[in-house]
């Protein structure tokens, strides 16, 4: 949609996290008349950092290119951390580094939620958005549209653009009355939030440039690196069980399970146990929802975007990322249908969803392979096969994590070419084995003789 086009619409975003933010700032170069409400308070004010809780991030390719496309990223770049791999801690206290890829950019970026929050705040102000916080929505008429939050205030406007996360207020408001799909899907596991903070000489405890990971069947950490030499850990559990955090709520069954299962955190971590039992676990969970769209006669519009469409494990690292990119891909359907919102919206949603639908499988996949797998020598050796191949093969080749975080192959594409290559590997893995067991049978006949 041109500038000329969209000078008159006027537009409400419902969530100002990182989704609704950057939204705001694509609809805000476009021409759009934006306004952000937000539930929560302004994340720039005092010891609003400190009250939150997630996740951290890691950039990759998706968001890297979004954030190029809105002129952002070269200013984030003092935020990050770059992470060339993963450095898997094994309980025997030896670790094991594994790159992620061949080429120099083939990296991640960690970056703190909130930092990347305030900057995407900070820019869509400066373009003329207007954020009013503590605003709660209490509904959503589909028909005008129209928004009314708690204060009994109305907002009508010719585009609703819902990024209120995934338990989203506008998703449920939408759907009623709707034939709506809705798939919610709670993962048994929950995570808290740890910090490894620097040392007392100031230096990191650990290797800064990557991603460190404590896998185990009965729990697993992940830890992002801080652009201030700390490491914010996540912890991931069962909920139910002994080991799980129904199981550990004493300092000493809590100590003497780290130091069975992650020792060397007890070093990492001298406050371990003080900071685990601080603090309630919080869910992880999958949403799928259709349709992501509504739209009136008159041409105007209800739309989901991020965590409120299509809300994902953690455990690919492209939670962010996907929701980046929807904002992208609905920046590119908005210019390609200048004067026609629901077609730009039909266009949004037909060229996302079915990829989104497959994040979400290799999501709770990725789960089963940072937990089981990355212990596994076997596991090891085909990712090294992997890594060869596609420096033999650069074009032809492309290993699945590759191309999920390193390029913008979109995810359903990117998963049938990389099942279309492990069926070769494994055709040729069984030729290979074929012809060394005719080889070894062949030896023994001829000793026979």
């Amino acid at each position: 949609m041109s500038r000329e086009a969209a000078r008159n619409h006027e537009t409400i975003v419902v969530g100002a996290g990182l989704a609704g933010s950057l939204t705001a700032v694509y609809l805000a170069r476009r021409g759009f008349r934006v306004r952000v409400l937000e539930r929560r308070g302004d994340p720039r004010a005092p010891g609003a950092k400190e009250e939150g809780r997630s996740i951290n991030l890691g950039l990759s390719q998706r968001g890297i290119v979004a954030l190029r496309e809105v002129g952002l990223l070269e200013r984030l770049a003092p935020l990050t951390v770059p992470m060339r791999g993963r450095v898997v801690h094994l309980p025997d206290g030896t670790l094991r580094f594994q790159p992620y890829g061949l080429a120099e950019d083939q990296i991640l970026h960690s970056i703190l939620r909130h930092d990347l929050n305030v900057a995407l705040v900070d820019e869509a102000e400066r373009l003329g958005v207007e954020f009013s916080w503590g605003q709660r929505v209490t509904a959503v008429d589909r028909t005008k549209p129209a928004v009314t939050t708690d204060d009994q205030a109305v907002h009508t406007a010719d585009l609703v653009v819902g990024a209120d996360g995934a338990f989203s207020a506008v998703r449920t408001h939408l759907g009623r009355g709707l034939r709506m799909d809705l798939h919610q899907e709670f993962l048994e596991w929950g995570y808290k939030e740890l910090l490894i903070p620097v040392g007392d000489d100031g230096e990191p405890r650990t290797e800064l440039r990557a991603l460190h990971v404590w896998p185990g069947d009965e729990g697993l950490i992940v830890a992002h690196p801080n652009a201030d030499g700390s490491l914010t850990a996540t912890v991931f559990l069962p909920f139910e069980g002994e080991h799980g955090f129904a199981g550990l709520t004493e300092a000493g069954r809590v100590r003497e399970f780290f130091a069975r299962r992650f020792p060397d955190t007890l070093t990492l971590i001298p406050d371990v146990v003080e900071q685990f039992l601080a603090h309630p676990p919080a869910s992880l969970v999958t949403v799928r929802t259709a349709p992501w769209h509504v739209t009136t006669d008159d041409g105007r519009g209800v739309v989901l975007i991020g965590d409120a469409a299509h809300a994902v494990y953690p455990f690919f690292g492209q939670g962010m990322n996907a929701a980046f990119e929807d904002c992208s891909v609905l920046n590119r359907c908005l210019a390609t249908h200048p004067h026609d919102l629901p077609q730009a919206l039909a266009a949004f949603e037909d060229s996302r969803r079915p990829h989104t639908d497959v994040l979400a499988e290799l999501s709770k996949r990725n789960f089963v392979e940072l937990r089981d797998k990355l212990r596994s020598p076997l596991f090891t050796v085909r990712k090294k096969v992997d890594l060869a191949l596609h420096r033999l093969l650069p074009n032809a080749w492309v290993p699945l994590y590759t191309l999920i975080a390193h390029t913008t192959v979109p995810y359903g594409e990117a998963l049938a070419r990389a099942r279309r290559q492990d069926r070769l590997l494994g055709g040729v893995t069984a030729a290979l084995t074929g012809a060394a067991l005719a080889g070894l049978t062949h030896r023994l006949q001829a000793k026979g003789r």
